[in-house]
């Protein structure tokens, strides 16, 4: 999974990846510090692997990764080659969702591009630069639909739907606010790489004192919270020097000191967790003496699909899954005894997996 951390320049967005990642991305008071997207590979926080690791001892301990680009800050005209508009742009068709950094603290020595904090407009001039360039991909589109509905008819359908995804666009809302009507529109929107058609996190980065204290309680807090329900969006509150403070901590030391804060997880944690939310994504695992392993895939995937996940030959000669919830394994204390207890069962390819569970695949090919 890639997710991409945008925002204005100057909201946090690369001390935010610094901190989560420890990648070292420049970050400077002032605006494109950061050119090229950095990249930082951060393993999913999940305790079932310890459980696991401890009970089997494995020669390898493999968690799942996320992929978390820092994409150069943008301006207003961004989508008209303004700033770094171009190279951001193009770097977010790369990514499978948003992460969206909005400045919600106030630093008077920390400058603001546009002079004063106002997260509503910073959201608005970062959507508005997805969807002008949103515009001109459709534009083309129902250009090459409609010339193809002289020749064939089926076309104008596909012309139709998108004129109406134009003018949804031209109203200043996002492509993933439209409601797509059934299966055949479902395929033309898929079709086209829109930015504003990415499932988008709102990472609300407070101040300290804000984040510690009822975050709600924060006007700007509150400001992006009310677009995000509009949008069917998410948002993250998060404080981005706090971050970086706990980022060079051990992982006791981090426990701790959050625990001193009232906090149970880092914003990491917060974010990763949203980001499975978001994307509709869980973890099935593997154990054994040579790994304990988590894989990410889909809500909803069949188990020959998970098996593809491991290796292609696994999917191509499936022949059953060996499944027991992670639960169920830890209740017994190991393997055998959950098979004296007919906790493990035998799937087929029809199974739908669930989160956690603990599989062995048997395959032949």
């Amino acid at each position: 999974m890639k997710i991409g951390i945008v925002g204005l320049p100057n909201v946090g967005k690369s001390t935010l990846f610094n901190a989560i990642t420890n990648a070292g991305a420049a970050s400077a008071n002032y605006p494109f510090c950061t050119i090229d997207p950095n990249i930082g590979v951060v393993a999913v926080p999940d305790p079932r692997l310890d459980a696991l690791a401890e009970l089997y001892n494995p020669d390898k301990l493999t968690p799942a990764v996320i992929e978390f680009v820092d994409i150069a800050g943008l301006v207003r005209g961004a989508s008209k080659g303004e700033g770094l508009g171009n190279k951001f742009l193009a770097h977010i068709r790369e990514v499978d969702a948003i992460v969206h950094v909005v400045r919600c603290f106030s630093d008077g020595d920390i400058v603001h591009v546009d002079g004063e904090l106002d997260p509503a407009r910073d959201i608005e001039t970062i959507e508005l630069e997805l969807i002008f360039s949103d515009i001109e991909l459709v534009e083309r589109r129902i250009e090459r639909a409609s010339k193809a509905a002289k020749g064939d008819k089926k076309f104008a359908a596909e012309a139709a739907f998108f004129s109406r995804l134009k003018a949804h666009l031209e109203e200043g809302y996002p492509a993933r606010s439209l409601k797509v009507e059934d299966a055949g529109e479902l395929e033309y929107y898929r079709s086209v790489p829109l930015l504003s058609g990415k499932p988008v996190i709102f990472a609300a980065n407070l101040g300290e004192s804000d984040f510690l204290s009822p975050f709600e309680d924060n006007p700007y807090y509150r400001k992006v919270q009310r677009i995000a329900d509009s949008q069917q969006a998410l948002v993250v509150p998060i404080c981005a020097q706090l971050e970086a403070d706990i980022a060079d901590m051990t992982e006791e030391e981090k426990l701790l000191f959050l625990s001193e804060l009232g906090l149970t997880k880092s914003g990491l944690d917060r974010l990763i967790t949203a980001s499975y939310d978001l994307l509709g994504l869980m973890s099935f695992l593997t154990a054994g003496k040579t790994e304990v392993r988590a894989w990410t895939i889909q809500k909803g995937t069949k188990a020959p699909q998970a098996a593809g996940k491991i290796h292609t030959d696994f999917e191509r000669g499936f022949i059953r899954a060996e499944v027991i919830a992670f639960d169920d394994l830890m209740a017994c204390g190991n393997m055998v005894a959950a098979k004296e207890k007919g906790l493990v069962r035998l799937e087929g390819k029809e199974y739908v997996m669930k989160d956690g569970d603990v599989v062995l695949f048997r395959f032949n090919v």
